[in-house]
């Protein structure tokens, strides 16, 4: 494989930080954004000009396109955009205000559709690129009190998808990364939180037990270098990969439960229908 050129949404911790350096460690070079570019600082030193660290808030569209810019410009392409900034938040969703939502939304599906849509010319005149979106074992299925994260990566997978189709016939791949639990500060001090109602007290006491059990031992991002090197890598990446060993039985269980649902209600659904033929 031939050297690539990234470019990654937040570096400072957990899989960007860890993708970052699997890409420098193989000699590839790469743009990693952050919020706070000092988080790179021991990357910089180490790496040199391999490395170009440059401080981003996704939520800032104009910024986003700029950043995207200058990094093509200073590499001379973009092979490979990961949009991994974002962060969860938690709270049920009567709890949600429109402040919490929205701050949701800007940062993990709004980010990540304004950075693509800063990279897409650039890879289309290239006519190759491999766009990688971080969305979630919680981005194809839902459990109580983080409902707002949810909305935001149902909302990426299903744009991703429909993009996916769209530049292909540019050379451009997508893939959704969907990780199950790992030790990446994402319900640490990354998270969000809303104001807590009683009278969600014990529904949320059941809630955390239940994601206790899930994420019992979380994996190491370290652990993913791997990995995303065998996606990028790929002649033909998939479309949706899991990370870590649980998401495919949670997935399993979900969409079998949904399949019998919609057999089971398939006579009204197709009732519903009417009978259209001979009607002019």
């Amino acid at each position: 494989m031939g050297l690539k050129t990234w470019f990654i949404t937040g570096t400072s911790r957990g899989f960007g930080r860890e993708w970052a350096i699997a890409a420098l460690d193989r000699g590839d070079k790469v743009a990693a954004t952050a919020r706070d570019t000092s988080s790179l600082d021991d990357l910089v030193a180490k790496y040199g000009d391999a490395l170009l660290p440059i401080q981003l808030d996704v939520t800032d569209r104009e910024a986003d396109f700029a950043v995207v810019r200058r990094a093509h410009e200073h590499f001379g392409r973009l092979d490979v955009v990961i949009n991994n900034a974002g962060y969860g938040h938690f709270g049920m969703v009567e709890e949600l205000s429109e402040q919490d939502i929205r701050a949701q939304l800007e940062t993990n599906l709004f980010g990540a559709l304004w950075v693509t849509q800063a990279a897409l010319p650039v890879m289309r005149a290239q006519g190759s690129g491999h766009i990688i979106q971080v969305s979630s074992i919680g981005g194809i299925s839902a459990f109580p009190i983080v409902g707002a994260y949810h909305a935001s990566k149902w909302g990426l997978e299903g744009l991703s998808q429909a993009l996916a189709q769209e530049v292909a016939p540019f050379g451009i791949h997508v893939t959704v990364i969907e990780p199950g639990g790992y030790d990446t500060d994402w319900a640490g001090s990354s998270a969000k939180h809303s104001a807590e109602m009683a009278a969600y007290e014990n529904v949320r006491e059941q809630a955390m037990k239940a994601r206790a059990q899930r994420v019992s031992a979380p994996g190491d991002p370290a652990a993913t270098r791997d990995a995303i090197l065998k996606i990028v890598d790929a002649e033909r990446p998939p479309l949706r990969v899991f990370l870590g060993e649980a998401p495919l039985g949670i997935a399993t269980a979900d969409y079998e439960s949904r399949l019998a649902t919609w057999r089971e209600w398939q006579p009204v659904s197709a009732a519903a229908q009417g009978n259209t033929q001979g009607k002019g």
